[in-house]
């Protein structure tokens, strides 16, 4: 069996309901977000799933991600991984894009990354440290973590640049899963929320 990697977003918090950059601040999540955990958890525990036996789980160690984890029914099975953290911001942390057009107009940040915070070369070498893990024995495995983070690995996973990942959004408390087709690394479903109309 080739194997998959399962992405799951953290549930909303207030700033990614605002759209803030949500890099290393430890933003808890909102009612809504613990209850989008809950719905995600259940999906992953029903058939065709069923609770994913033998897969190896991995959580980003900020407290969004690890909640959303421990919520889904996943937290004594997953190791913390400082790999998975999201993108470090730098200047930028809490400030929604709006905001960051004002002061730098036409930014993008998988073109132009961020001042004070992670390059695009460390972030992408991070995702690429996550698509390896992934990819080193039989067996798939669930991450829970960010947006960005999750976007880059959805890039590197299929062997493109990191600014293929503006064109692949990515909602909260979804789940994605990275698979193969004819031997290529393929999405098999992306930003899927099915499991929150309940």
């Amino acid at each position: 069996m080739a194997p998959r990697i399962l992405l799951a977003r953290h549930g909303q918090t207030a700033w990614s309901l605002s759209g803030k950059h949500t890099g290393r601040t430890d933003v808890p999540l909102l009612e809504e977000g613990r209850r989008g955990a809950k719905l995600l958890g259940e999906r992953l525990h029903r058939p065709p799933l069923d609770g994913l036996p033998g897969v190896e789980v991995r959580t980003s160690p900020l407290a969004r991600a690890r909640e959303t984890c421990e919520l889904a029914g996943f937290g004594e099975r997953a190791e913390s991984w400082d790999t998975l953290m999201e993108w470090d911001y730098g200047a930028y942390e809490g400030m929604t894009p709006a905001e960051i057009q004002a002061v730098r107009p036409g930014w993008l940040i998988w073109r132009d990354g961020v001042p004070e915070g992670e390059t695009i070369a460390e972030v992408t070498a991070r995702a690429d440290e996550v698509v390896a893990w992934a990819r080193s024995a039989d067996r798939d495995v669930l991450v829970f973590a960010h947006g960005h983070i999750l976007r880059s690995i959805g890039a590197r996973w299929l062997g493109l640049p990191l600014d293929f990942a503006a064109r692949i959004r990515l909602n909260p408390t979804s789940l994605s899963i990275l698979g193969w087709a004819y031997g290529e690394p393929a999405i098999e479903s992306w930003n899927d929320l099915g499991h929150l109309a309940g």
